[in-house]
């Protein structure tokens, strides 16, 4: 990435990094807001789930929680100024599409909190082909209103993980751009092909596109409407298929991006779908996946990483909590060369060995 001079003597991206900042700290506080919000009217922690939750970890040190929340924009910002990648709007440019996004999330989060007290989590299972869909893909993964199928919920997301995570998702994710950035400092972008699989409403395919524009990226997703959505916001063209069977010749690719998929995969899906990623990379070409942390990466915070599949039902997270990842992707040829965490996510990056 080049940066120019700000005409001042101070490199454009060190004010780059400070407007990330003040943006940041802006959408922290929204969100944490509007998240709080939507929490006291609908009073989760009132429902079955919390009477049924039995902890069996401690409690967060508030001191910990905070610093690990603030570590996240933290190495956003320095990543910034380093020059790795530029920065990144997360949510909307207006106001007034701020309080449209977050007015629709809140009413939508008493539809969500009905179906968390029903315990349904599979509300769409009737409405999804079985014979398109895989039957662990036909749920409402945290309760959301129409699961992966709808534009409505393709148009919301964005929301819910920002309210969920209090305005952090954006600098999280980007551990695996930070990766991936520096992985690549030295090379030119003009012959890479990258593909980001379940890449969802676009979110990081947003920010390769600003980071390696001269790239050739593509996003890969089960669900339509999602891709839409994705197309909308990046102009990056769509494949509609599942990660199980990437519709990419052998080696074909320079670097395969996956962000927040494996918590969502059933443990006998998990090696399928590694082994679909790391058949599509040239030798020499890299996986970044990004995902959230495990009990054993943050010990401070596995209170949280326990109740969360209780509140938001994360059927298969248990399993991946304690999947070994780097063994996961030894298996199908993929070596571990780099990592970086923050707040509730880490992010890994694999290389395909040459020759």
């Amino acid at each position: 990435m080049v940066q120019t001079s700000s005409g001042r003597g101070r490199p454009a991206f060190a004010l780059d990094a400070v407007g990330q900042g003040a943006k940041a700290a802006v959408k922290a506080v929204w969100w944490t807001a509007t998240g709080g919000l939507a929490r006291s009217l609908t009073r989760p922690s009132d429902g079955p789930q919390a009477r049924r939750f039995s902890p069996t970890t401690p409690a967060p040190i508030r001191t910990s929680l905070r610093r690990a929340y603030l570590e996240a924009f933290e190495k956003d910002a320095r990543d910034v100024s380093a020059g790795l990648y530029p920065a990144i709007e997360d949510g909307p440019a207006r106001p007034s599409a701020a309080l449209r996004e977050a007015a629709d999330f809140i009413a939508d989060a008493f539809e969500v909190d009905q179906r968390r007290r029903r315990g349904d989590g599979v509300e769409v299972r009737e409405a999804a082909d079985p014979s398109v869909y895989p039957t662990y893909y036909r749920q409402n993964f945290h309760y959301q209103s129409g699961g992966w199928f709808t534009q409505e919920s393709a148009r919301r997301y964005d929301a819910q993980v920002e309210a969920l995570f209090s305005g952090t998702a954006g600098a999280m994710r980007r551990r695996g751009l930070s990766l991936l950035a520096r992985h690549w400092r030295a090379r030119d972008h003009r012959d890479a092909k990258i593909l980001d699989v379940a890449c969802g409403s676009g979110a990081f395919l947003k920010d390769l596109r600003a980071t390696f524009p001269r790239a050739a990226l593509a996003g890969l997703d089960l669900s339509e409407a999602y891709l839409g959505k994705a197309r909308q916001r990046t102009g990056v063209g769509g494949v509609k298929a599942m990660a199980e069977a990437l519709p990419f010749a052998d080696g074909a690719l320079d670097a395969v991006t996956c962000v927040y998929l494996f918590h969502e995969l059933p443990p006998r899906v998990r090696p399928v779908v590694a082994a679909s990623l790391s058949r599509v990379l040239k030798p020499g070409g890299v996986l970044v996946l990004v995902d959230s942390v495990q009990p054993a990466d943050t010990p401070d915070l596995a209170r949280l990483l326990e109740a969360f599949p209780v509140y938001f039902h994360e059927p298969y997270y248990g399993s991946y909590a304690e999947t070994d990842l780097p063994s996961l992707f030894g298996e199908v040829g993929l070596r571990l060369v780099a990592e970086d965490r923050a707040f509730l996510t880490k992010a890994l990056l694999f290389e395909k060995p040459a020759g």
